[in-house]
C-alpha cells in the first residue's frame, strides 16, 4: 500500500503542485503577495492560494510529526 505521507511522495508533490506554474512566477508567490497587500479578495484567488498551499502544509505536518516522534522518550 502506498503511504501518501512518505517523503518520496510529498516532496515531488510540493515542488510540482506547490510551485506550478513556474513561469513567470509561481502562483503561490503571487497569491501570498496579494494576501500581504490586502488584494486577495476574489473567491478564485482564495481557492488558488489554498490549492497551491496544501502540499506545503502537508509536508510541514509530516516533518512536525517526525520531529515529535523523534524526541519522544518511551
Amino acid at each position: 500500500m502506498i503511504n501518501l505521507l512518505d517523503y518520496k511522495f510529498l516532496i515531488p508533490l510540493t515542488l510540482l503542485l506547490g510551485f506550478a506554474p513556474f513561469f513567470p512566477q509561481p502562483h503561490i508567490v503571487e497569491k501570498i503577495r496579494m494576501l500581504m497587500n490586502g488584494t486577495l479578495k476574489r473567491p478564485i484567488d482564495i481557492f488558488d492560494l489554498v490549492w497551491h498551499a496544501w502540499p506545503f502544509l502537508l509536508l510541514v505536518y509530516r516533518v512536525a510529526i517526525d520531529l515529535i516522534n523523534k524526541n519522544r522518550i518511551i
